[in-house]
C-alpha cells in the first residue's frame, strides 16, 4: 500500500520548496516577524494561508478545539466552568464566586510569545460554521474525552439556552465563542496594555465555509458582516470579562421568542 504522506513529503522536497527556497532562507537568516497572531479552529476545512493569501513568514497560528483562548491567570469563574457558586448559609454569608483551575495551556503561552516576543500587530480569533467543538457544547462528548470535557468549558458561556439546537442556533453560538475568546484576550496585561496603546487589533472572524466567505465581527453594531460588504476586517478594542456586560446579547432579536420558549418548555419546573 502506497505510503501517501511520504509521497508528499518527497513532493514538496522535489517540486514546492526550490519556488520558496530564498523566502526560507531568508527567514532562517533574519528570524520570523509575523505581523498576525491566527487563533484557529482545528478543524481541516479551515486553511488560515487560503483564506488571507498569506505566505511563509505572515503568520503565527495556534489551532485548537474551536478556537478558545484560555483566561490568562488560569481561572474561569464559576459559569464557564460549571461549577456551583457557593450557596448563602443561614448565617446570611455572602456569596463568594466559585473559581475553577484550567491549568497552564500551550494557547495561552502562544499568545503571550506572540505579543511580547514577535510583537504582532493584529491577533484573529477564527471560528467556522459546522464547528463539531461547538456542538459538543449542547451534545456532550463521550467520557473517555476528559481533557476535551475540561477544554469545552471555555465556551459554555456562548451556550444559548435551547435543548435542541438548530443550524441558526449553532451558528449563533460559534459567533458568539468569537467574541468571547476576543473579550478573554483583554485579560491578558500585555495584550491589553497593547491595545489601549494603539499597538495592537483584535479581530473576530467567523468563517462559512459552505459560502466561501468570512464574516468579520463589527464592534459598533454587536454583529458579523460578510467581508465582501464590510468596510474593515474586525473592529475593538474590546471588553474583558471582568466589566459590567457583555459584547454579544444573550439572545439575539431573531432567536428570541423561539429560543426561550423551547427553553421554557424544557426546563424543569421551579422547587
Amino acid at each position: 500500500m502506497p505510503d501517501e504522506l511520504l509521497e508528499r513529503l518527497r513532493r514538496f522536497r522535489e517540486h514546492t520548496f526550490p519556488g520558496v527556497q530564498d523566502r526560507f532562507q531568508d527567514l532562517v537568516t533574519h528570524g520570523q516577524h509575523p505581523t498576525t497572531l491566527f487563533i484557529g479552529c482545528s478543524d481541516s476545512r479551515l486553511v488560515p494561508y487560503l483564506l488571507t493569501g498569506a505566505g511563509p513568514g505572515d503568520l503565527f497560528m495556534v489551532r485548537n478545539v474551536a478556537a478558545f483562548v484560555p483566561p490568562h491567570d488560569g481561572y474561569l469563574d464559576a459559569m464557564a466552568a460549571d461549577v456551583a457558586p457557593q450557596r448563602e448559609s443561614d448565617a446570611g454569608a455572602p456569596l463568594q464566586s466559585a473559581r475553577h483551575w484550567v491549568g497552564y495551556h500551550g494557547t495561552a503561552a502562544a499568545i503571550e510569545f506572540a505579543v511580547l516576543q514577535l510583537q504582532v500587530s493584529r491577533i484573529v480569533v477564527c471560528g467556522h460554521t459546522h464547528c463539531g467543538g461547538i456542538r459538543a457544547l449542547y451534545e456532550g462528548v463521550p467520557p473517555a474525552a476528559v481533557n476535551l470535557s475540561a477544554w469545552l468549558a471555555l465556551g459554555r458561556e456562548a451556550v444559548l439556552p435551547v435543548a435542541d439546537p438548530g443550524p441558526e442556533v449553532l451558528r449563533r453560538t460559534e459567533q458568539r465563542a468569537v467574541v468571547l475568546q476576543l473579550e478573554r484576550l483583554m485579560g491578558y496585561p500585555m495584550v491589553r496594555e497593547r491595545v489601549e496603546a494603539g499597538a495592537l487589533t483584535l479581530h473576530g472572524w467567523h468563517y462559512v465555509i459552505e459560502d466561501g466567505e468570512v464574516h468579520v465581527f463589527d464592534v459598533a453594531t454587536g454583529g458579523f458582516v460578510p467581508a465582501s460588504r464590510s468596510a474593515h476586517s474586525g473592529t475593538g478594542p474590546y471588553r474583558d470579562a471582568a466589566d459590567d456586560g457583555a459584547l454579544f446579547n444573550e439572545i439575539d432579536a431573531a432567536l428570541s421568542s423561539r429560543a426561550l420558549d423551547q427553553a421554557q418548555d424544557t426546563a424543569p419546573p421551579n422547587p
